[in-house]
């Protein structure tokens, strides 16, 4: 009977640290899908460019990367809860002078300082889980975080849609300000701090470089750290993009376009349902190894179907969910292990491993825009991010190498 009952318990354990981790860690993602389906709108409204428009978008990313890597550190030192307490009251703020903003200048502004603040939310979740759970256990626990993400591209803008149809696009902001408003009082009265304080790092600003120098010197941590920004790069060139791309482009109505963006998140959601089930089995690196190669298959596939129109939009959006559904096997792979490597710095390390993701991202999905902002510059860019990604695994890792992945695994 006490083994029967163990494991329900453990269950509903995981369960409650699942739900609240992946809620905090898809905040910066809803911040940034419910926006999107406003996007020509809000260019229109604030007299600019789409392309300014869509920098509105990535900008988070580049705010993110640096939030990241000053957050992590306060983390190790104070703990979870506050750093994460004091980001989400900033978010609800920020989102607050984004629902005022008077021109597309002043919101880019407001978008960098709410992905700085929003850092909070990844750098707690990636640590509170490695405070937790280690190895194939934290890859687990990561999945079930990529697949509450994963609902965010389900919901966010069909969300987002509604609210701008009933009243503007900064109405949208108010929604955002109340979810953060949400989320701080579920933190405030049920998250525990894991990370207790005789565990906290000590010292000043020169032992935060020097844990950061501890992690630089890590040509593994590194090269696994920069895999999901490369992931995230080619999910971001898709994000930013195909507004213009199916809006403008190919006609569809918000609706339409939410739909779109929906049946994508399903991939997200599946292949983060798909990796939760094989860890228990595989090695995150065997999974991770398989998931880029299969990808890259789709990504070609993809180029070509935009160069040539072959299958029309049916094609395109067909390849397209492929090449994102695989997107959904790598962050949560390569963040366990790489967490896995430097847990007495798990703030630090998460730190890295975002800033990287984050500021990745943040340079590379602009291109698409920057290149055209046509079907054909956005998987381009997918492409050349993944080619990037294949090339970080193959050569700066032993995964691809006789029984090199036991280093890594």
């Amino acid at each position: 009977m006490p083994e029967k009952t163990a494991v329900p318990q453990r269950a509903r354990s995981s369960f409650r640290w699942v739900v609240m981790l992946g809620a905090l860690a898809a905040i910066p993602a809803f911040t940034v899908d419910m926006y999107l389906p406003s996007l020509p709108e809000v260019a229109a409204d604030l007299g600019s460019s789409s392309s300014f428009a869509a920098l509105s978008v990535s900008i988070m990313l580049v705010g993110g990367a640096a939030g990241q890597l000053v957050i992590g550190p306060l983390s190790d030192r104070y703990g979870r809860r506050q750093p994460l307490i004091v980001g989400l009251g900033m978010h609800v703020v920020i989102s607050l002078l984004c629902a005022v903003a008077p021109s597309m200048g002043v919101l880019v502004v407001l978008r960098l300082l709410q992905g700085f603040f929003n850092a909070a939310c990844g750098v707690a979740a990636m640590a509170i889980v490695r405070d937790r759970f280690v190895g194939a256990e934290a890859a687990r626990i990561l999945s079930r975080l990529m697949l509450i993400i994963g609902i965010a591209p389900l919901l966010a803008p069909t969300f987002g849609s509604a609210v701008a149809e009933v009243a503007s696009w900064r109405w949208v902001f108010g929604f955002l300000a109340l979810i953060g408003v949400t989320m701080g009082v579920i933190v405030w009265r049920f998250l525990p701090e894991t990370h207790p304080a005789q565990r906290r790092a000590t010292g000043g600003a020169r032992s935060v470089v020097g844990g950061y120098g501890h992690l630089l010197r890590d040509r593994h941590f590194m090269a696994l750290a920069l895999l999901p920004g490369l992931g995230m790069a080619v999910l971001m060139s898709y994000v930013v993009t195909s507004p213009f791309v199916f809006q403008e482009v190919y006609g569809l109505s918000h609706g339409q376009f939410s739909l779109l963006f929906a049946l994508n998140g399903v991939g997200l959601v599946a292949s983060a349902q798909l990796n939760a089930a094989l860890v228990r089995r595989v090695a995150p690196i065997r999974i991770l190894r398989t998931a880029l190669v299969l990808q890259g298959l789709f990504a070609v596939v993809l180029v070509v179907v935009a160069v040539t129109g072959a299958g029309g939009l049916v094609g395109l959006l067909v390849a397209l969910w492929c090449v994102l559904a695989f997107t959904g096997l790598i962050p949560a792979n390569a963040s366990a292990i790489a967490l896995s490597r430097h847990g007495e710095r798990a703030g630090t390390a998460a730190a890295v491993i975002g800033a990287v993701q984050s500021g990745v991202a943040g340079v590379v999905s602009p291109l698409a825009g920057a290149l055209g902002g046509d079907a054909v510059a956005m998987t381009a860019v997918m492409l050349a991010a993944w080619t990037a990604a294949i090339a970080v695994l193959a050569f700066a890792t032993p995964a691809f190498r006789r029984g090199g992945w036991v280093q890594l695994a």
